[in-house]
C-alpha cells in the first residue's frame, strides 16, 4: 500500500478510534482493558530477532525500550510475533505501531489465535478474508476493533508487507478482559444426561446455548426424545451442524433420517464454535457462530411428546434408540446452558440431576497433530527419506476443494523416474513414472475434493504398488523389469521446487492447495515444528501449524437458488433453471413487464416476467397481449360462471381465487402498471347486496389488502355503490345498485373494478340467496394491467450543474444499476455515490465510451465499453452495470459486455454513505446533459419525474421516443409520440398489431369471394358494398402498384380481378397447369395482353409473393423475390373508371370478363382453393372480419379461426410469438391485395372505417361462454323476450 493511501487509512482509523469510548459506553460490560502491560517478558516470543535489543519483549505499544520494537533477523513472510496472555481471554481490539524512530513498520499483517500455542486459526474480518492494513509510519497507532471478539490465550501477528525502504518492525497492544468458562471433555463414549422438573419448565419453550470444539466430523451434541418417537437432535455430520426434528406426523427432509436444518461448515477444525438453539412453539432460531437460520417447523412441533430429560454428547440411557445412525461426540463442550441452568457446573458438583456416562473430565485436552497449509500453486514441502529400505512408503491426511493437484513425488535412487501420488478429477492416483515405459497406475477413492479430511497411505515394493484411501485398499502390479525399488530419495509434498534447484520432481497436474497433517515417511511421523524452525527439510509458501481452509460457499453468495461449488481460491455459481444469470445469479433472464417485452419487438404470447428484476421475487408466467399498449393478463382458478343458492348470514358462501402468482408478485405488477382492472360480473334474482333495514352488507368481496369491499364493478371505491348508481340508471332509483331492488327477475351489477390498491379480487362472499326463488351468480375475469410506469419514468437534465439526489444506495454484496439515456453531449456523469473511500460512478467518458468506476477498498477500478458509433446521437441507449463478490461488469445496448474479476481474498463490501447523485456529481462538475429513463438499482425503480418536479434545471419526462423506437413500426406504419412512449399508426398499412406486423388475412371456402366496389352506377345488390365511394367515372389512372401473397393447391384459380365501367380489367390467374397468368386489358376495343409465368407450379401449397408495378404501358413483375420480368403493354396505358376489386370468382357475366377467368367454368368458376388466407398489404384494407362476412354472403363459411395460445412453460425462456396460426391446416392462402391508386386519396378514409369495424367485430367474436353462463343467458333471453336481428356485413 502506498504511503499516501496508508496515511489516509490511518487517519480514518484514528477517527474511528475516537468514537471508541462512545461505542464502549453502549456495551453491556466493559471489555476494553489493555492486556499487554501486565505481561512479563517471557510472554513474548517470535520467529527470530535482529538483535537482543530488537527482541519480542520490546514490542509494547508506545515503549522506547531497547531498539524501540521487535524486528526479525530476516524480513520475509514466515516471520511472526507471538504473545501468551497466560489464560484464555476475550480480545476485543488490537493496535499496532512501527519501530520507534526508525523506518521499520508493517503495512499489512495476519492475526492468528490459538488456545494452546498450536493449531493456529486466522482471524477474518467481516468484510474480508485477508489481512489487516497496518501502519504508514513508525509512530502512529492503528486500532482495529474485533467484531466478533476472540476468545483465546495466544495471539500471533504475521507480517505480510512492510516499508520497502526499511524492514519489519512492530509494537503492539491487545485490548479485552478476562473470560470465564466451564469446560467438559467427552471421549466419544461418554455423555451427560440432565433430568429436570417438567412442571417448572414451559413445554413449548426451550433455550440451549453451548460452545464446542472437536477433530471429529460426526457426533451428537444433544438429544431429547419421548415415548412416541418424537425427538429433537443436534448433530454434527461431515463437519456441519444439523438440527433434526421429528414431530409425530411431520419429518423434515434430510440426507439420513429425520433431519431439518443445517448450518456451519468445517466445524471439525479443533476450534471453538458457538451454538444457540431457541424454540417457541413452532418458531425455531438456530445460530452457529455468526450464521443464523429462523424457520417455522412443520407438523405438531409445538406439542412434542418429549420426556423431561436431555442428553449431551450422545444417547447414554439403556433402551434408548433412534431410527437413524449416530455417533457420540468426541471433543470439548463449554458453557453449556439449558434454559439458564449451567449443566457443566451441575456435573462438576455431582448433582443428582446429572448422570455422567463414561470418562468425563473437566479440562479440554489438546490435539497432538500439526497441520500445514499449502497456500498456492508454488507451495511445496521437501523432506528427506530414510535410505536403504527395500520399500518406498508414506502416509498423510489431506483436505482440499481442488479436484487436481500433486500430493507427493518420491525420487527413486536406483531407478530412473519416480513415484507420483496425485489427485485428478477428485480421485487419487498412484503412478510409477519411468522414462520410455508405460506408466503403472493405481486409482482409489472418489469425490476426495469435498473439504473433508481423507487419509491415504501407499507403498511401492518390488513389482507391487498399493494405496489405501480412507481404509479402502487398491493395488496393481508394476512393470519394473529387473530393477529393485529402494528408498533414499527426497519426498516432495504438495508440489515441486523451481527447476533451478536441480530436483527430479515431476508435477504434471499443478500444485496442491489445501491442508495436510500426520505426514509420515517409512512409518515415521514427521515433526513439522522442526520444519518450521528450519532444522528439517525445506519448504516454500507454507503456513505451518495451521489449516487455512475456508468454505467459500458459506454463506452462499449465489443468489436466487443458484448452486455453489468451490475451489481453494474461489467459488462458482450454477444458475441453471433459476431464471437468473451472471457470476452470482443476480441478473434476471426475464424482462420486468409486458411493456418491456413489447419494446423488444415481441408479439403477444406467454412470457415469464420478473417484476422486481434482481430482487427477491421469482419470475412467473403470464400472458402479454400486445396491442397499442401492452396488456398484462394474469389468470386465476375461478374464471367460470358460478351460481349460488341457499345461503344466509349464518351460512355464507365464500368463493376464493388463486392466481398464477404470489400476492407479492401481484403487488409488484400492479404497482408498476399505469392502470389495472378486473371485471366482476354479478347476476342476482331476489338477492340483495345490502340489508335495507340496517345497511349491513349482504355480499362483499375481498382484495389484495385483505379488506372487505362493498362497492361493485364500474363504481368508484365508495361503500355500497354500483355502476348504475354512479350513472343514475338503476332499475329502482331508490338504490345505488340494481340488485338491491330485490326483484324476482334477473338483473345484474357488472363492471370493471379499477382501484389498483384493492386489486386483485381474492375472495367473494354471498349471504342472501336463502329465500324462495333467490339466487345469485358471479364470474370474475382475469387481472388486466397495462403500461409500465417505471419503464417510461424519465427526467431531462438541462444544465451541467443540475442533478437529482436520492437516499444512499445499499448494495454491499451485490449491486446492479440499469437505465436508458440519450444525449447530444460528448461527456457527463450519469450517476455517483460516495463513501469514505468506497464509491461507484457511471459516466459517458467520451462520445463513444461509457465507463463504470468503483472502489470497495481494494483501490479504484474502472471498466469501459467502447462503441464503433457514437452514443451522443440523441437516441436511447441502455446501460447495465453490476458488481458482486466475483466480478464487475458493464454492458451497453447489444455491445459485448466487459467484465473485471474481483481480487482473490480482497475486500468485498461496498460501503457508501453519501446521497446518490443522478445526472451529476456532488461537486456540480461534469454533469450530464440529456435524458435518463427507467433508472433501477437492484431491481427497484427510482421516481425521477417526482424528484425532477421540485429540482431546478431538471424537467420531468423526455420526448423523442420515435427516433429510437420508430424502426419497430413496420410495413409503412408511422411512429406517433405519446407522453409516455410511442405507438405505431397502421392506418396507411395493410397490417395491424402493435408494430403493424400482423397480416390482415381471411380464409376462403370453395366458391367464396370478396368484392370491393370503389364506385357504383347501378342499384346495390346484396353482395356489394353498402356505401359506394363517389368517384367520377371518367377518372383515368396511369400507374398502380399491387402486392399480395397466396398459397393454394387448386387449379384453375382466380387470385385477383380488377374491373372498370369501360370493360377494362386486370386479372391474375393460376391456370390448369399451375402456371401464373397476368392479363391486362386497358382498351375495350383491343385484345388483352397475356403474360404467362410457367417456370414452376404455383399451386404447390407453398407461400408465393407477387409484386406488380405499372407505369403507363410498362409493367414490372416480381415473383417470390427472385423471378423478375418487365412487360410492355399493347392494349393501352390508362385504367379508366375503376369499378371493383375481386378476390375469387367473377360476378359479372360479360363475355370478356368471363374470358378473363382463363378456362374456369362460365357460371361459377372455382376461383379459390379451400381455405386460402387473404391478407392485405400496402393500400387497400381487406381485413379479416369483413372478408369473413363477405365469404358468408358468397359461399360456404370457412372454419372458425383458431389461435394457439400454448407455449412451453418449463423451459424458463420468454415464449415469443406464442399465438400463431396453424398453417398446416390451411389448404390455400391468398393475401389481399394492395391496390394503390395513387390519385385517389379518399380510399384511405374508407379503409380506416372498415378497420375500426373489424376491431369491434373481433372484440365481440372473442367471447367464450361456458355452459353455466349459457344457461343463465338463456334465462335472461327468455326474460327479456327480445332477440337481436342477425346482421350482415358487406365489404
Amino acid at each position: 500500500m502506498g504511503s499516501a493511501a496508508g496515511a489516509v487509512l490511518t487517519v480514518l482509523l484514528l477517527l474511528s478510534a475516537q468514537n471508541w469510548n462512545r461505542v464502549r459506553a453502549g456495551n453491556s460490560y466493559d471489555c476494553d482493558e489493555p492486556l499487554v502491560p501486565a505481561l512479563s517478558q517471557a510472554s513474548f516470543s517470535s520467529s527470530s530477532e535482529l538483535s537482543s535489543s530488537h527482541g519480542p519483549g520490546f514490542a509494547r505499544l508506545n515503549r522506547r525500550d531497547g531498539a524501540g520494537g521487535w524486528s526479525p533477523l530476516v524480513s520475509n513472510k514466515y516471520q511472526w510475533l507471538q504473545i501468551d496472555l497466560g489464560e484464555r481471554m476475550e480480545i476485543t481490539a488490537v493496535a499496532t505501531q512501527g519501530g520507534y524512530g526508525s523506518s521499520n513498520w508493517v503495512t499489512s499483517y495476519l492475526l492468528m489465535f490459538s488456545d494452546s500455542g498450536r493449531n493456529w486459526k486466522q482471524y477474518r474480518q467481516e468484510d474480508s478474508i485477508w489481512g489487516f492494513s497496518g501502519n504508514a509510519n513508525a509512530d502512529s497507532v492503528v486500532y482495529y476493533r474485533l467484531q466478533p471478539s476472540i476468545k483465546a490465550r495466544f495471539l500471533r501477528f504475521i507480517p505480510l508487507e512492510w516499508n520497502p525502504k526499511g524492514r519489519i518492525g512492530m509494537r503492539i497492544e491487545v485490548f479485552g478482559c478476562a473470560y470465564r468458562s466451564e469446560v467438559v471433555d467427552l471421549d466419544g463414549r461418554s455423555s451427560l444426561l440432565y433430568r429436570f422438573d417438567e412442571k417448572s419448565l414451559s413445554p413449548i419453550k426451550e433455550l440451549i446455548s453451548l460452545k464446542f470444539k472437536t477433530m471429529q466430523s460426526d457426533g451428537i451434541l444433544l438429544h431429547r426424545e419421548g415415548q412416541s418417537g418424537d425427538h429433537i437432535t443436534l448433530e454434527l455430520r461431515r463437519g456441519k451442524l444439523f438440527l433434526l426434528i421429528n414431530s409425530g406426523d411431520a419429518a423434515l427432509p434430510a440426507a439420513r433420517g429425520p433431519a431439518g436444518v443445517s448450518l456451519g461448515s468445517l466445524l471439525d477444525d479443533q476450534h471453538w464454535h458457538a451454538v444457540r438453539l431457541q424454540r417457541a412453539g413452532g418458531l425455531v432460531n438456530l445460530t452457529v457462530d455468526e450464521q443464523r437460520r429462523r424457520f417455522h417447523a412443520r407438523g405438531e412441533f409445538s406439542h412434542l411428546d418429549l420426556a423431561p430429560e436431555i442428553s449431551f454428547g450422545g444417547i447414554p440411557a439403556p433402551g434408548k434408540s433412534v431410527s437413524f445412525p449416530h455417533k457420540n461426540f468426541h471433543g470439548c463442550l463449554e458453557n453449556l446452558y439449558y434454559n439458564g441452568v449451567d449443566i457443566i457446573d451441575l456435573a462438576k458438583r455431582q448433582k443428582p440431576q446429572i448422570i455422567a456416562t463414561g470418562n468425563v473430565s473437566f479440562s479440554c485436552s489438546q490435539p497432538q497433530s500439526v497441520p500445514v497449509t499449502f497456500l498456492g500453486p508454488g507451495s511445496y514441502l521437501a523432506l528427506p527419506g530414510s535410505s536403504g529400505d527395500a520399500e518406498v512408503a508414506a502416509a498423510l491426511q489431506f483436505r482440499t476443494w481442488n479436484n487436481a493437484g500433486l500430493l507427493l513425488f518420491s525420487e527413486l535412487p536406483l531407478v530412473p523416474g519416480g513415484l507420483l501420488l496425485f489427485l485428478n478429477g477428485g480421485k487419487l492416483k498412484l503412478n510409477l513414472y519411468q522414462p520410455g515405459k508405460l506408466p503403472s497406475d493405481v486409482t482409489a477413492g472418489v469425490g476426495l475434493n469435498d473439504g473433508q479430511w481423507h487419509s491415504v497411505s501407499f507403498s511401492a515394493k518390488r513389482n507391487h504398488l498399493s494405496v489405501v484411501v480412507d481404509g479402502q485398499a487398491a493395488s496393481a502390479a508394476a512393470s519394473l523389469g529387473p530393477e529393485q525399488i529402494y528408498s533414499g530419495g527426497t519426498y516432495y509434498f504438495g508440489g515441486c521446487p523451481d527447476n533451478s534447484f536441480g530436483s527430479k520432481c515431476k508435477n504434471p497436474f499443478g500444485g496442491f492447495q489445501g491442508c495436510m497433517r500426520l505426514i509420515s515417511i517409512s512409518n515415521k511421523l514427521v515433526d513439522l515444528i522442526s520444519v518450521q524452525q528450519g532444522s528439517l527439510g525445506n519448504f516454500s509458501d507454507l503456513q505451518i501449524d495451521s489449516c487455512g481452509i475456508t468454505d467459500r460457499c458459506l454463506p452462499n453468495y449465489c443468489e436466487h437458488g443458484g448452486e455453489c461449488s468451490q475451489s481453494w481460491n474461489t467459488f462458482h455459481c450454477n444458475c441453471a433453471h433459476t431464471g437468473y444469470r451472471g457470476a452470482t445469479c443476480h441478473n434476471s433472464v426475464y424482462e420486468q413487464s409486458c411493456e418491456a417485452y413489447k419494446h423488444r419487438g415481441n408479439s403477444s404470447g406467454f412470457y415469464y416476467v420478473d417484476s422486481d428484476g434482481s430482487g427477491p421475487l421469482e419470475p412467473f408466467l403470464l400472458y402479454c397481449n400486445m396491442t397499442e399498449t401492452a396488456w398484462t393478463i394474469i389468470q386465476h382458478n375461478g374464471s367460470e360462471l358460478t351460481r349460488v343458492r341457499n345461503t344466509n348470514p349464518g351460512n355464507p358462501y365464500a368463493g376464493f381465487f388463486e392466481y398464477g402468482a404470489s400476492l407479492e408478485q401481484l403487488q409488484a405488477t400492479i404497482h408498476h402498471a399505469e392502470h389495472c382492472e378486473q371485471e366482476l360480473t354479478y347476476y342476482c334474482k331476489k338477492s340483495r347486496l345490502v340489508n335495507k333495514q340496517d345497511g349491513t352488507p349482504l355480499s362483499w368481496w375481498v382484495g389484495r389488502t385483505n379488506e372487505t369491499q362493498t362497492y361493485w364493478g364500474g363504481s368508484l371505491p365508495d361503500p355500497q355503490k354500483c355502476a348504475c348508481g354512479l350513472e343514475g340508471n338503476c332499475v329502482d332509483s331508490q338504490y345505488y345498485c340494481n340488485c338491491d331492488a330485490d326483484r324476482n327477475e334477473w338483473t345484474n351489477d357488472t363492471g370493471f373494478l379499477s382501484y389498483k390498491e384493492h386489486l386483485p379480487v381474492t375472495k367473494i362472499v354471498i349471504t342472501d340467496t336463502g329465500r324462495p326463488h333467490s339466487e345469485a351468480a358471479y364470474k370474475l375475469g382475469p387481472l388486466l394491467c397495462r403500461g409500465d410506469r417505471p419503464f417510461w419514468n424519465s427526467a431531462s437534465f438541462n444544465t451541467e450543474a443540475s442533478y437529482l439526489h436520492f437516499p444512499t444506495f445499499h448494495g454491499e454484496l451485490s449491486a446492479d444499476v440499469s437505465f436508458f439515456f440519450k444525449t447530444t453531449a460528448s461527456s457527463g456523469v450519469f450517476l455517483e455515490n460516495l463513501g469514505i473511500t468506497d464509491f461507484i460512478r457511471i459516466e459517458l467518458r467520451s462520445p463513444a465510451e461509457v465507463t463504470f468506476s468503483f472502489d470497495v477498498g481494494n483501490g479504484p477500478s474502472e471498466i469501459s465499453v467502447q462503441s464503433p458509433t457514437h452514443f451522443n446521437d440523441n437516441q436511447w441507449h441502455h446501460v447495465r452495470v453490476e458488481r458482486n463478490m466475483k466480478e464487475a461488469s458493464i454492458q451497453v445496448d447489444q455491445l459485448p459486455p466487459k467484465t473485471q474479476p474481483a481480487p482473490t481474498d480482497g475486500h468485498v463490501l461496498l460501503q457508501l454513505n453519501s446521497q446518490l447523485f443522478v445526472g451529476g456529481t456532488a461537486t456540480r462538475q461534469r454533469g450530464f446533459l440529456g435524458c435518463i429513463r427507467s433508472l433501477q438499482l437492484n431491481g427497484l425503480a427510482l421516481d425521477l419525474e417526482e424528484r425532477a418536479r421540485v429540482t431546478p434545471g431538471v424537467e420531468p419526462g423526455c420526448r423523442g421516443h420515435c427516433s429510437s423506437y420508430g424502426k419497430l413500426c413496420r410495413n409503412g406504419g408511422k411512429c406517433r409520440e405519446k407522453p409516455s412512449g410511442f405507438s405505431c399508426d397502421c392506418t396507411f398499412s395493410a397490417y395491424t398489431g402493435p408494430f403493424c406486423s400482423n397480416e390482415i388475412a381471411a380464409y376462403f371456402g370453395s366458391g367464396s369471394s370478396v368484392v370491393y366496389n370503389f364506385q357504383e352506377n347501378y342499384p346495390l345488390s346484396k353482395n356489394s358494398s353498402s356505401h359506394a365511394a363517389s368517384f367520377h367515372g371518367d377518372l383515368k389512372l396511369s400507374p398502380e402498384m399491387i402486392k399480395f401473397s397466396f398459397r393454394t393447391t387448386r387449379t384453375p384459380s382466380l387470385l385477383l380481378y380488377v374491373s372498370s365501367f369501360y370493360k377494362e380489367y386486370l386479372s391474375v390467374i393460376i391456370a390448369k397447369n399451375g402456371s401464373l397468368q397476368i392479363r391486362y386489358k386497358l382498351n375495350r376495343y383491343q385484345e388483352p395482353d397475356v403474360v404467362t409465368f410457367d417456370f414452376k407450379n404455383m399451386a404447390d401449397g407453398q407461400l408465393h409473393h407477387i409484386k406488380m408495378n405499372r407505369e403507363e404501358g410498362v409493367v414490372f413483375v416480381e415473383i417470390d423475390d427472385n423471378a423478375r420480368r418487365q412487360i410492355h403493354l399493347s392494349s393501352g396505358t390508362e385504367f379508366s373508371a375503376v369499378k371493383s376489386l375481386g378476390l375469387g370468382r367473377i360476378l359479372e357475366t360479360d363475355r370478356d370478363e368471363r374470358h378473363a377467368c382463363a378456362g374456369a367454368p362460365d357460371r361459377a368458376p372455382r376461383a379459390l382453393a379451400p381455405w386460402p388466407r387473404l391478407c392485405l398489404a400496402e393500400l387497400g384494407d381487406v381485413d379479416q372480419a369483413t372478408a369473413l362476412a363477405a365469404a358468408q354472403v358468397f359461399g360456404p363459411p370457412p372454419p372458425p379461426l383458431t389461435a394457439d395460445h400454448s407455449g412451453t412453460r418449463d423451459d424458463r425462456e420468454p415464449l415469443a410469438n406464442a399465438i400463431k396460426s396453424d398453417s398446416a391446416v390451411i389448404g390455400g392462402l391468398i393475401a389481399v391485395v394492395i391496390f394503390i391508386l395513387l390519385c385517389i386519396t379518399a380510399i384511405a378514409v374508407r379503409i380506416y372505417q372498415q378497420k375500426r369495424l373489424y376491431k369491434r367485430n373481433e372484440a365481440k367474436r372473442s367471447e367464450n361462454v361456458d355452459s353455466a353462463e349459457a344457461v343463465l343467458k338463456s334465462e335472461l333471453n327468455r326474460q327479456n323476450a327480445a332477440s337481436e336481428n342477425q346482421k350482415e356485413y358487406f365489404f
